[in-house]
C-alpha cells in the first residue's frame, strides 16, 4: 500500500480545521525535465523544509521535491505541541545512550524548541505561537512519578520549569474527573502546525530553494553524484536527503526497516464560546499519561482541538469523527453532544524505542525521521543537523546518529502486526489501570 495516496486525494491538504484556517501558498509547478543542484531533498514537511532553507541560506543549490503539497503529511496535521526534551524522558534516554550522550541531547532538545520559536520570529510566520504544554495523570502513582520526574530535570539538568500540579491545581487548570495531577512546562509552547509549515516554506522559496510539488521520487540511483528518479524528470545532486518521515515507502530499505508509520486522528468542535473554561482555563496545551496519548487545546477561534484514537491498519475509518469523540468524551464526559465541525487522521512514523532516526544511509545521503509524536521540535532540528552536517559540522548530526535504533523484528513484512499486538496490549493496561 503507497500510503501517499491510500487516504488523501493527490496534490490536495486534507479537509482539517489547519487546512480550513490558512492561505495556502500558490502551488509550485512538478518537475518537468532534468536537473542538477549542489543538495536533493525528498519530502517538504518540517525536517524537508528546514534543512533546504538553512541550506540555501549557506548559499547551497537546492531542490525540493514533494510528492503533494508542502506541509501535506504529519507536519500540517498534527496536534501543534512544541514539547521539551525528547519523545522518552530522560531517565529512558540515559539507559539508552548514557548519562553523556544523554545529557547532549537534552541540549539538543532544549536548541530545538528555541529554533522553532526562532524561525517564527525571524520570518515573520504567523502561527498562533502560545506558551504551555500540561502532562496530565491518571493516578496518584503517576502524579508522584511525573513530580519525581519534575525533581530530577531541576537537580540533574538544571532544568527547574516544570510546576507540579497536584490534583487542585490540575482541576483548576483542566477541569476532568480523569485527571489527578500532573506538571506544566510554560518554556514549552503550541502552535498552528500548517501555517508553520507555510511559514517555512516561504522562507525557503525566497532564500532561493527550487521547489517542486505533485513530484514523487521513484527512485534513487546511489552514487557521487546520485541521481532521483521522478514520472517527468530526473536530479542529479551531490547531497541527498530523505525528509520523508511516514511516507518513505520502498526509497530505501534501512530506513523502512526502523522507522513505522502509523496513523493518528484529530477533531474540532464546533466554537465552545464561554464553556471553553469547562475543557481549560488557561491556553495550554495538554497531553496526559496514556500509551494511545490524548492530546489536546483550544483553538483560536475557541474550538477544542482534540487528538486521539487508535488505528490497527493503514487505511483511515470511514468516521473519523467518531474515532475520535470516543477518547475525547471519556475525559469531558459533558462534550457527549457536542458537534464535531473536522476530523482528520495523518500519518507520522515511530522507532521501535521511540527515539528518532538520524543516519548516513550512503556516504552522501542523510536521513532523519521516526519522531513518534515529537516532530515539531525533532523535525525541524534534524533538517538543521542534516544542512550543517553537509557544510561541514556534523557534531549535532552525530549525536542524534548514536542513539541505537533497532529495526522492527521481521523488518517491514512484521512490524505492523507486532504494532497491533503491543497496541491491544497496552490500550487494555490503559483500561484496567495495570
Amino acid at each position: 500500500m503507497n500510503l501517499l495516496y491510500a487516504n488523501d486525494r493527490p496534490g490536495e491538504y486534507p479537509p482539517s480545521w489547519y487546512a480550513a484556517t490558512v492561505d495556502p501558498l500558490e502551488p509550485f509547478a512538478p518537475l518537468d525535465g532534468d536537473t542538477r543542484a549542489d543538495v536533493c531533498v525528498v519530502g517538504a514537511g518540517y525536517t524537508g523544509l528546514s534543512a533546504a532553507l538553512h541550506l540555501a541560506e549557506q548559499g547551497l543549490d537546492v531542490v525540493l521535491l514533494e510528492a503533494h503539497r508542502v506541509g501535506f503529511g504529519a507536519s500540517g496535521r498534527n496536534g501543534g505541541q512544541l514539547g521539551s526534551g525528547q519523545r522518552m524522558d530522560q531517565h529512558f534516554v540515559e539507559k539508552q545512550v548514557g548519562r553523556d550522550d544523554a545529557a547532549k541531547l537534552w541540549a539538543l532538545a532544549e536548541d530545538a524548541k528555541a529554533l522553532v520559536k526562532s524561525l517564527i520570529s525571524k520570518h515573520d510566520i504567523d502561527c498562533h505561537l502560545k506558551p504551555g504544554i500540561a502532562h496530565m495523570a491518571f493516578s496518584n502513582r503517576e502524579v508522584e512519578e511525573e513530580h519525581a520526574y519534575a525533581d530530577m530535570l531541576a537537580e540533574r539538568y538544571d532544568y527547574p520549569h516544570l510546576e507540579k500540579l497536584d490534583r487542585a491545581a490540575a482541576q483548576a487548570l483542566c477541569p476532568s474527573p480523569k485527571y489527578v495531577g500532573g506538571t506544566l512546562d510554560m518554556t514549552a509552547a503550541h502552535l498552528h502546525p500548517l501555517a508553520y509549515a507555510l511559514g517555512l516554506a516561504r522562507a525557503a522559496h525566497k532564500a532561493g530553494v527550487r521547489i517542486f510539488e505533485r513530484t514523487e521520487v521513484q527512485q534513487i540511483a546511489e552514487g557521487s553524484p546520485a541521481k532521483l528518479t521522478t514520472a517527468k524528470g530526473t536530479v542529479t545532486a551531490d547531497h541527498v536527503i530523505l525528509a520523508c518521515n511516514g511516507y518513505l515507502g520502498g526509497l530505501n530499505g534501512k530506513v523502512a526497516s526502523r522507522v513505522m508509520p502509523i496513523n493518528n486522528f484529530i477533531a474540532a468542535t464546533e466554537p465552545l464560546g464561554d464553556d471553553a473554561a469547562r475543557v481549560l482555563t488557561r491556553d495550554v496545551a495538554v497531553a496526559d499519561t496514556k500509551f494511545v496519548v490524548n492530546y489536546f487545546r483550544l483553538s483560536h477561534d475557541n474550538r477544542l482541538l482534540f487528538g486521539g484514537g487508535e488505528s490497527y491498519g493503514y487505511r483511515f475509518p470511514a468516521d473519523i469523527a467518531a474515532k475520535v469523540r470516543k477518547p475525547m468524551t471519556e475525559i469531558f464526559p459533558h462534550l457527549h453532544d457536542i458537534r464535531i465541525d473536522h476530523a482528520w487522521g495523518g500519518t507520522l512514523a515511530i522507532t521501535m524505542k521511540r527515539l528518532p532516526y538520524l543516519a548516513r544511509v550512503a556516504p552522501n545521503i542523510l536521513t532523519a525521521s521516526g519522531y513518534s509524536g515529537h516532530g515539531v521540535g525533532n523535525a525541524t532540528q534534524a533538517g538543521k543537523l542534516m544542512a550543517d552536517a553537509i557544510a561541514g559540522d556534523a557534531a549535532g548530526f552525530d549525536t542524534m546518529a548514536r542513539i541505537p535504533t533497532t529495526p522492527f523484528p521481521g523488518g517491514t513484512a512484521l512490524r505492523s502486526p507486532l504494532l497491533v499486538l503491543a497496541m491491544t496490549w497496552f490500550s487494555l493496561r490503559d483500561r484496567l489501570g495495570i
